[in-house]
């Protein structure tokens, strides 16, 4: 039955278990039996949780909408307590972090019924568009395993893509949600600022630039996991436009004729996109206008205004220095540079040198660039783009060495130009598996909303996925 239960997204394996078809038992069984067999292949689970989970589902579960139903955590940006918390740090490794808390996120995850079969890879702090830590090794993309999954939720989406688990946890702080559901066929919700919690560790991260949610297989199972785990908690800095009703009931519903802009080139006109993903764009406006909204090629200009991206590096390498300051502190240890990866030493150099008004500085020039940003979306219901500028790269190509760190990072930075300045302005932007290369590789393509307009994305992403099938699509190495 593992196999079987392998093709079906959270949602129908939820209704197995409510319909007495499966127990919840079964189906963690199956599920670690997928991971035992094919993760070796792939590298996405660090932390196994098994001998938890079964408890877990042998107890009575609360009764959410995805009770029983095998889950992942990405290790980062969430804690669940008594269990490792390695944020893909050698360091955190060696010393044995074991986290003290539960986040507010995954005991909204555990309300809804979910069994954590345990955590996944991530690259060093979260840092770049890859999962290659030291620490663990790479993740491999199971469309084709010599290529990349994506970063920072890299593992989360190799265990989904393979058919591991039907959804796992996965977190945005420069397209980390997004770029992973391009790289590996699936769907990828990054949430407005404010919608998801960071408590109780956190107010905000990269100064609202980090999201929470999921990657998964179905436009439906991101909507109903998006209604049970948003809300604001007390002491939250943030919070978003409240929905006008439930997420999942936006799935099929008609959005209306929107009118909707398209970007099939990068930012500024600059040359550099790869063919593939300016194929994707251009055929999902045409589906798009098919279902009979208004398309044409239309982006803020703000979007080519490079000062942005430098201003994005001041905050998130501040927070880099934070963060390794933050881990000396709650272990008691010492961090020696050479325990850190090439990337990670280069970001914490950047960010130990900025100033106290450089980083004000890069806040106020933020607002007032997420103003002009925000303008556009006064005209426009939807901005369409590609997720990545290029097809999942080989593995390794993206790797800091430690004799050109700097090298890899331009690289990063090439192929990462749509993502990130969502983050910067907080809008809620899902990236969707609408186009194939003719290798079979997947390539995404981004719908990006006003803020607080999740529902526009969750309406039209269940059209597209209706229009534009992606369910009977399987990697090579699949459960």
């Amino acid at each position: 039955m593992a196999d079987a239960l392998a093709l079906l997204d959270a949602t129908a394996q939820a209704e197995l278990v409510r319909t007495g078809q499966a127990s919840p038992g079964e189906l963690v069984d199956a599920a670690i039996r997928r991971v035992e067999t094919l993760d070796p292949k792939l590298g996405a689970v660090v932390v196994p949780l098994f001998a938890e989970a079964r408890r877990r589902a042998a107890a009575p579960l609360p009764d959410g909408p995805f009770r029983g139903v095998p889950f992942l955590l990405k290790d980062l940006d969430v804690a669940l307590a008594g269990t490792p918390n390695y944020c893909g740090m050698r360091f955190l490794k060696r010393v044995g972090h074991v986290s003290t808390t539960t986040s507010h996120l995954v005991e909204r995850f555990l309300a809804a019924g979910l069994v954590p079969l345990g955590k996944t890879n991530t690259p060093e702090l979260g840092l770049t568009v890859t999962t290659e830590p030291l620490a663990f090794g790479p993740t491999r993309n199971p469309w084709n395993l010599a290529h990349s999954t994506g970063g920072s939720s890299g593992g989360a989406a190799a265990a989904v893509a393979a058919g591991l688990v039907p959804l796992a946890h996965a977190s945005d702080g420069g397209g980390s949600i997004r770029i992973p559901a391009s790289e590996c066929g699936l769907v990828g919700l990054k949430p407005s600022r404010g919608r998801i919690s960071m408590a109780p560790e956190y107010g905000e991260y990269w100064a609202g630039f980090v999201s929470n949610l999921v990657v998964s297989r179905s436009v439906r199972d991101t909507a109903a996991i998006l209604d049970w785990t948003a809300g604001v908690v007390a002491g939250d800095p943030y919070t978003a436009l409240a929905p006008r009703r439930p997420w999942l009931e936006e799935c099929g519903a008609a959005p209306g004729r929107l009118r909707i802009g398209f970007l099939a080139a990068l930012p500024g006109g600059a040359a550099g996109l790869h063919p593939e993903c300016a194929a994707a764009v251009a055929g999902a406006a045409r589906t798009l206008e098919a279902l009979g909204h208004t398309v044409e090629e239309s982006h803020p200009r703000a979007l080519a205004e490079a000062e942005a991206s430098a201003h994005f590096l001041t905050i998130m390498t501040s927070w880099v220095a934070s963060a390794l300051a933050e881990w000396q502190q709650a272990t008691g240890q010492s961090i020696d540079d050479a325990e850190l990866e090439p990337g990670t030493r280069v970001y914490a150099g950047m960010g130990r040198q900025v100033t106290a008004e450089k980083y004000i500085d890069a806040q106020k020039f933020l607002a007032r660039w997420t103003r002009r940003m925000a303008a556009w979306w006064e005209q426009f219901d939807l901005l369409v783009t590609p997720t990545l500028g290029a097809p999942p790269p080989e593995i390794g190509w993206l790797v800091p060495s430690e004799d050109d760190p700097i090298g890899a990072l331009s690289r990063v930075v090439n192929l990462v130009p749509f993502t990130p300045p969502f983050n910067m302005t907080g809008q809620p932007a899902i990236s969707l598996p609408l186009h194939w290369t003719a290798d079979g590789l997947p390539v995404g393509v981004q719908l990006v909303a006003a803020s607080g307009r999740e529902d526009r994305l969750i309406a039209v992403a269940s059209q597209l996925e209706q229009a534009q099938p992606w369910r009977d699509r399987r990697p090579a190495v699949h459960a």
